[in-house]
C-alpha cells in the first residue's frame, strides 16, 4: 500500500524523532543532527562505557527506540533507508564520548554505514590528537547476522559480507547490559563481538514496503513471497508461492541451522539459543503469535533449546508485511549463565519489552475447570421432534437469513444460526431430555461452542436464564403459560447484560412478543404470530444495536436475527401442536 501519514517527506524523519522524544521524557533530540540521547547524558558518561548506533531511518523502533538505561546511550538517524553523514555521526560521538570509560560504536553491515561511521571515528581520533589530547578509546563493531544472502566467495575475496538485520538488537541488549553493569570497554566489545559472530537471521516478506514520498519500488504477486528480502526492499534469494505458516516457518529455521555460518559457529553441535521473532513492520499481532509458536517448535525440532524467546517489532522495513527469525547461540557453562544474565537485565527504552519473571506457583488447571456436572442422556420423542423440526426449519430459512445479513451486517448470521441448530440436532440423543433445566444448560454449551459471536452469546444467556427459571419447576407443571413466564424471566437475565430492547431492531423484537403472548394467553399459535409480526416490524425500524447501526439502511428489510429466531420458533410450535 502506497498511502502514508506524512506532511513533508523531507521533514518526516525529524518530525518522527520529535514525536519519540515527546512521548519519552527521558530523551532529548538534537534536531539539526538527528541525534537522540538521554537527559542525564553527563551522568552516564561518568558512570560507564557509552554506546551508540545509527543508520537510515525506516527501521523503527531501531535505532532511536533503543536509547535508554541498559541499552544504547544515543542514536543518529539518516534519511529513510540512507546512512547518516559522517558529520552527523561525528557530532553524536563528540556528544556521548566517555573520557573515563571509552565508547563503543555498533552498526549494521551496509556500505554507507561502514564508511560514514568509520570516517567519523577517524575524524574524532584526529581532532583529539591534533588538540593535544590522548588518543580516544573508541571501538566499533559491525553486525552481519543475515544468512539469507551468503556469498561463498566472501571469505576468499573479502566481499561485502552479510547484511545486518534484527540480530543487531540483541547486540545492543547484551553490550548495553554489560556497559550498564560497569564492564570495561574491552570486555563490552568482546561480548558484542561474541554476539555478532553467534547470531543468525533470515527474513521473509509477502511484499516490498512503500517508501513515503516515493511509493512502491516493486511488488510481488498476490500469491508470492520472497525469502531473504532485505529491510531496504533489497531482493532476497528466492521468490516462491506462498506456503502455509506451518511449512514456511520451520523451513526458515532449518535454513538458519543448515547454513555454513551457523554450523561453523556451533561446531555442528546442538545447544541453547536465544530466539527473536521480529515483525518487519506490517504483520498483525495475531500472525506474530502464530509465527512465534511455530518458530519455537521448529527450533526445538532442530535440536536446539530456545531458553529465551522474544517476539515483537524490533527492526522494520517501514511497513513491510513480513517477519524475520533470529537465533543466537548461548555459550556453554558459566559463560552461558553470564550471557543470559545480560539478556535478562532490564532495559528501559521504548523499543524493548522486558520479560516478566515470576516463580511457578503450581498448576491451577483444576480450579479453572469448575465443578464437574454429570448428566445421563434420556430419550423423549416429543422433545426430539421439537429439535428435529426446528433444525429443518432453520435449514430452510438459512438462505433468507444470510441474504438479510449480507445487506445490513457481515453476512454470517444464517450460517452461524445453522451451526448452532446443527450442533443441537446432532447431539439430541445425548441430551437429558427428561430434565428440561439440565437439557437447556447442555444446549447452551453446545450453542456457545458452535455459534460464537454476539448472536451466539445472546442465545446462551437466554438459555442459561431459562434453565435457572425452570430449576424448581416440576416437569408435570410445565404448561405453556409457565414456559412463557420462565421465558420472560430469562429475558430479564439477558437484559442485565445487553441494552437491546423491543424496538431496537434485533432478535428481541421477535423473542419478547413470543414470551409475553405465551405467558398471557397460553397459546403457542398466538405467540408465534406475535413473534412473526415483531420480526416483520423490524423492516421499518431504525437500527439501534448491532452492526446494522453503522450501515445505511437502503431497503425495508427485516432484521436477520429476528427472522432467524422466528424460524426456530416455527419449528418448536410445529412440533408441539
Amino acid at each position: 500500500m502506497s498511502k502514508h501519514f506524512i506532511t513533508d517527506p523531507k521533514t518526516l524523519v525529524k518530525d518522527s524523532l520529535c514525536g519519540l522524544a515527546l512521548s519519552n521524557p527521558h530523551l532529548v533530540l538534537d534536531e539539526a543532527q538527528k541525534v537522540i540521547y538521554p537527559k542525564n547524558l553527563s551522568a552516564v558518561r561518568q558512570k560507564q562505557v557509552t554506546l551508540f548506533c545509527g543508520g537510515g531511518s525506516g527501521h523503527e523502533p531501531a535505532h532511536a527506540g533503543f536509547v535508554g538505561p541498559g541499552m544504547l546511550t544515543a542514536s543518529v538517524s539518516g534519511h529513510v533507508f540512507a546512512s547518516p553523514t559522517s558529520s552527523q555521526v561525528l557530532s553524536c560521538l563528540r556528544r556521548i564520548y566517555s573520557t573515563d570509560h571509552g565508547s563503543l560504536v555498533i552498526i549494521k553491515n551496509y556500505t554507507g554505514d561502514v564508511l560514514n561511521f568509520g570516517r567519523a571515528v577517524e575524524r574524532f581520533k584526529s581532532e583529539r590528537v591534533n588538540a593535544g589530547k590522548p588518543p580516544p578509546h573508541v571501538a566499533m563493531v559491525v553486525v552481519d547476522d543475515d544468512i539469507g544472502v551468503v556469498n561463498p566467495n566472501d571469505d576468499a575475496e573479502g566481499g561485502v559480507g552479510r547484511r545486518g538485520l534484527a540480530g543487531t538488537v540483541l547486540v545492543y541488549k547484551v553490550a548495553g547490559a554489560m556497559a550498564n553493569a560497569g564492564g570495561k570497554l574491552g570486555a563490552v566489545k568482546e561480548m558484542a563481538e561474541y554476539t555478532v559472530s553467534h547470531t543468525f537471521t533470515i527474513g521473509c516478506a509477502l511484499n516490498a514496503a512503500s517508501v513515503p514520498g516515493i511509493g512502491m519500488p516493486r511488488s510481488l504477486a498476490d500469491n508470492e513471497m520472497e525469502i531473504g528480502m532485505g529491510i531496504h526492499n533489497e531482493p532476497g534469494f528466492e521468490t516462491e508461492p506462498i506456503e502455509p505458516a506451518s511449512v514456511l516457518v520451520p523451513s526458515l529455521v532449518r535454513h538458519i541451522v543448515d547454513s555454513l555460518p551457523f554450523k561453523k559457529a556451533s561446531g555442528g553441535k546442538t545447544g541453547r539459543v536465544v530466539l527473536l521473532v521480529n515483525n518487519l513492520g506490517a504483520t498483525s499481532n495475531i500472525e506474530m503469535g502464530l509465527v512465534t509458536k511455530l518458530a519455537t517448535e521448529a527450533t526445538r525440532d532442530a535440536g536446539f533449546d530456545p531458553v529465551r524467546v522474544f517476539s515483537g517489532t524490533y527492526m522494520t522495513g517501514l511497513a513491510m508485511p513480513g517477519i524475520s527469525i533470529t537465533l543466537t547461540l548461548v555459550p556453554d557453562g558459566e559463560h552461558g549463565a553470564k550471557f543470559l544474565a545480560l539478556v535478562d537485565q532490564p532495559a528501559f527504552c521504548s523499543g524493548w519489552t522486558n520479560h516478566t519473571r515470576v516463580e511457578d506457583a503450581g498448576c491451577t488447571d483444576e480450579a479453572a475447570q469448575g465443578p464437574t456436572t454429570h448428566t445421563t442422556p434420556a430419550r423423549d420423542a416429543r422433545w426430539e421432534s421439537v429439535i428435529s423440526t426446528s433444525y429443518h426449519s432453520v435449514v430452510a430459512a438459512e438462505p433468507q437469513v444470510t441474504h438479510l445479513d449480507q445487506v445490513m451486517g457481515d453476512g454470517d448470521c444464517g450460517q452461524v444460526l445453522l451451526s448452532g441448530a446443527t450442533a443441537i440436532f446432532e447431539a439430541s440423543n445425548q441430551l437429558p431430555l427428561n430434565d428440561p433445566p439440565a437439557a437447556l444448560a447442555r444446549i447452551s454449551s453446545l450453542v456457545e461452542d458452535a455459534m460464537g459471536g454476539t448472536s451466539g452469546i445472546i442465545y446462551c444467556l437466554f438459555l442459561d436464564g431459562l434453565a435457572q427459571q425452570l430449576h424448581h419447576v416440576n416437569s408435570s407443571a410445565l404448561t405453556p403459560r409457565v414456559w412463557g413466564k420462565a421465558m420472560l424471566g430469562a429475558l430479564d437475565t439477558l437484559y442485565m447484560y445487553t441494552t437491546a430492547r423491543p424496538g431496537h431492531r434485533t432478535l428481541i423484537d421477535a423473542l419478547e412478543p413470543f414470551a409475553s403472548t405465551l405467558e398471557s394467553t397460553g397459546s403457542l399459535s398466538q405467540a408465534l404470530d406475535a413473534a412473526t409480526k415483531g420480526a416483520a416490524a423490524t423492516a421499518h425500524m431504525l437500527p439501534k444495536r448491532g452492526r446494522a447501526v453503522y450501515v445505511q439502511q437502503k431497503e425495508n428489510l427485516a432484521d436477520a436475527g429476528a427472522v432467524g429466531l422466528v424460524s426456530v420458533l416455527e419449528g418448536i410450535v410445529s412440533a408441539l401442536q
